[in-house]
């Protein structure tokens, strides 16, 4: 069965009339639903009798042209004529000013009716919340100095008071009592309240910081934001605490090495979690602290400038307060992070403060450096130290105190040439060659022989933290500054007070100086000594440094100090006798280094003048200075065997000895016997009493005459050091009795003395 198809004119024909009913079905459709909403709104506005908000009287031509504009308006081919007539009197009776606009609703609305729902809620008028009234009872009021003071209390529990009042609870009552009006002890009770809040903040601050560092590090910036403590009854004492605080979680979570700044190259690199993690950590760390040093700093600098700033919760008495702890943070962080950021700018912040004339400030300082100096591996930190405090000097033209040049005493260039030296000195270890190795090892010996030489290789490189040169390096450019600070004092500033620092500095480090400066520092020294300006321990300082240039590298100058023997041998008798008894260290270190030494440049009359006169000047000194004296007579009879004849009285020689004559070589010493080791057997001290019989018996090494090991392997300064009789202060009666019986002896030493031309007394 074969199916005929239509003629395609017809098919489109039919399409069109499809079409066109539809649209009359949606037109009529949508007429009926606009009549629909029209008579429901006629019918709405009949039902509202509206009030006019205001009446007035229109024009008669006014009233019809209204009436003639609203009926165009109307859809009235739409309309049925009732409508129309309804509409037409609604109009007649109210303008659209007279209408409630509230009821007035479009009339092609589209919204929801669950925004009509809404609308409604909003039209209902709000109400405000009621605040319950408290029951307050007035009380009898208080008369004072002031006034009279009205009391009140509220029954039960109320809200919270405010920090300008404070409460006391009683049986079901709470007074309240202005803080204006408080009295000492409630302010007292109220401030340790306060603080004890402040204590428990900073502890969970600080415990969640050291026990995550890396997520709770936002944390220090809500721990720092406490530095500004506003309340001024507790601000100084929070402030103390934060400072502190800060300090130490500082010195936990800071890391061993210096945190450096990223490329852009590094930020634009793809990384994963666990590394941004880590740099975030170190950048906010970083960052943190950095605002914390500012604060320190800033916070010094208000106590120094006397101004008030940021708020007005601390005065002026307390300024110096907060710079103290500021200033100890840090010295805390100056020596316990020399490594991380930023240790250059607590540097330059404390090297001024050195100086400072509050003694307290400058200790703390110099102490700081002090221990800066010795605990310095590298040489870095004490490189930038020495150059800033060379900038300091020369800036405050030379008028700073001598301890900041004291503080130079503690570098440990001297230690690390003497470990370089030994270094030197000692056999290196020799690896096997390969003919040795495959002559004497089998194949598997070799193996691991090969395996364990390159593992020391790498654990000697991994122990190497910095190289040697550098080392040596840091170090020649630290002394070099160093001594550009002495030269120029010497030069310039020869009559100040730093002179004496300047020439123990010269006497500590004169076995580095360079050779090409000796004849121009040894003219300075001489004619200084000479111009008699100096102290007796300006002096000694002087010839200290002299003799120990010319025991190390001065050797090969041919310079002959016979003067700085006159100069030391004039000044044994002025020395000061009683405490304190310092000069006496620095003339046996001179002993050491011009007898002992130079035993080979020294004459036997010059040694022997000394022996004698410090057996005379052990008579007057303390027993610790005794002690120290009668061991470097030891020493000497050690170096110059043959002055054991001072010990014999029977011997004789041309011409007389003359003690007052300020000549070693000349003064006849050798003419005299050592007449004071007898006094000295009945010494009150034990240990002198032991040295001076020792020597009297010639200073033998063994038998019954002998010294112990204990005396007789420790150097004249060391015993001077130990026998101090500093070690006295602790207990003042035993301290008093040595003194009495110090005295009496020096009376009798005197009357010995004068006693002395007149009888002979055998020395053993």
């Amino acid at each position: 069965m074969k199916f005929r198809k239509k003629p395609l004119h017809g098919v489109k024909l039919e399409n069109k009339l499809k079409n066109r009913q539809l649209k009359q079905q949606n037109v009529a459709k949508k007429q009926r639903k606009e009549q629909k909403k029209l008579r429901q709104a006629v019918k709405d506005a009949a039902i509202r009798t509206p009030r006019p908000l205001e009446t007035y009287r229109k024009r008669p031509g006014e009233e019809e042209e209204e009436e003639e504009e609203f009926l165009e308006s109307l859809p009235t081919d739409m309309m049925e004529d009732d409508d129309l007539r309804q509409m037409t009197d609604m109009a007649r009776k109210a303008s659209f000013i007279t209408r409630d606009l509230s009821s007035c609703a479009p009339i092609h609305s589209t919204k929801k009716r669950k925004s009509e729902v809404i609308r409604s809620y909003e039209k209902v008028p709000r109400k405000m919340a009621k605040t319950e009234e408290k029951e307050v009872i007035h009380l009898l009021p208080i008369k004072d100095k002031s006034g009279v003071i009205p009391q009140s209390v509220e029954r039960g529990e109320g809200g919270l008071v405010s920090s300008d009042w404070f409460t006391e609870e009683g049986a079901g009552l709470k007074v309240i009592i202005s803080a204006d009006h408080l009295t000492p002890a409630q302010r007292e009770q109220r401030r340790v309240q306060k603080i004890q809040e402040r204590k428990t903040t900073i502890a969970t601050l600080g415990s969640a910081i050291i026990c995550d560092p890396v997520n709770n590090i936002k944390r220090l910036k809500e721990l720092r934001g406490m530095l500004m403590e506003s309340d001024p009854a507790v601000a100084v004492t929070v402030r103390k605490l934060v400072m502190v605080s800060l300090m130490e979680i500082f010195k936990d979570i800071a890391p061993t090495y210096k945190i450096r700044p990223l490329t852009s190259e590094e930020k634009a690199a793809k990384v994963r979690k666990e590394t941004q993690q880590l740099r975030e950590f170190e950048e906010s760390l970083v960052s943190q602290y950095k605002f914390y040093l500012e604060d320190l700093e800033q916070t010094i600098k208000d106590w120094k400038q006397q101004k008030k700033k940021r708020s007005q919760a601390v005065g002026f008495d307390s300024y110096r307060g907060l710079a103290e702890v500021a200033i100890r943070c840090l010295c805390e962080l100056l020596l316990a992070l020399p490594h991380f950021n930023f240790h250059n700018n607590i540097i330059v912040a404390l090297v001024p403060l050195m100086n400072d004339p509050v003694r307290q400030v400058s200790d703390m300082c110099c102490d700081a450096f002090r221990k800066l100096f010795q605990q310095d591996k590298v040489g870095g930190a004490a490189l930038a130290s020495v150059r800033v405090v060379s900038g300091l000097v020369k800036s405050l033209n030379y008028n700073i105190r001598p301890e900041v040049l004291r503080t130079l005493l503690s570098l440990r260039i001297k230690e690390v040439h003497m470990k370089k030296d030994l270094e030197d000195t000692a056999p290196k270890k020799k690896f096997m060659n390969n003919k040795e190795k495959k002559k004497n090892l089998s194949r598997m010996q070799r193996k691991w022989k090969k395996a364990e030489e390159k593992l020391e290789k790498e654990l000697l490189e991994a122990e190497a933290s910095e190289s040697k040169d550098k080392k040596i390096q840091l170090h020649t450019q630290t002394l070099n500054i160093v001594f550009l600070i002495y030269f120029r004092i010497l030069k310039k500033a020869q009559k100040s007070v730093l002179l004496p620092a300047v020439l123990e500095g010269l006497a500590n480090f004169a076995h580095l100086i360079n050779l090409e400066f000796f004849d121009d520092l040894l003219n300075v020294l001489q004619n200084l000594i000479q111009s008699g300006d100096l102290t007796n321990q300006e002096s000694l300082h002087c010839i200290q440094t002299v003799f120990i240039i010319l025991s190390g590298q001065g050797d090969v100058l041919n310079v002959d100090p016979l003067k700085f023997y006159s100069q030391l041998y004039q000044m044994l008798p002025r020395l000061h006798a009683g405490a304190p008894n310092d000069d006496i260290s620095i003339v046996l270190r001179c002993l050491d280094a011009m007898l002992t030494r130079r035993r080979k440049q020294v004459t036997l009359q010059r040694a022997m003048a000394f022996m004698k006169r410090l057996s005379v000047l052990s008579l007057h000194t303390l027993p610790n200075a005794s002690v120290g004296l009668l061991a470097a007579n030891r020493a000497a009879l050690h170096a110059f065997p043959k002055c054991d004849f001072l010990l014999d009285n029977e011997v004789q020689g041309s011409g007389f000895y003359l003690p007052e004559l300020d000549e070693p070589e000349h003064c006849n010493a050798q003419n005299t016997a050592l007449w004071e080791l007898h006094l000295l057997q009945r010494h009150f001290h034990p240990v002198v009493r032991r040295f001076a019989v020792h020597l009297s018996r010639g200073a033998p090494s063994e038998g019954s005459g002998a010294l112990g090991v204990e005396l007789s392997r420790r150097t004249p300064v060391e015993l001077f050091d130990d026998y101090s009789v500093k070690d006295m202060t602790f207990n003042p009666p035993v301290a008093t009795e040595h003194l009495k019986k110090h005295i009496l002896f020096r009376f009798s030493a005197d009357e010995a003395e004068l006693d002395f031309t007149k009888t002979q007394t055998p020395i053993t």
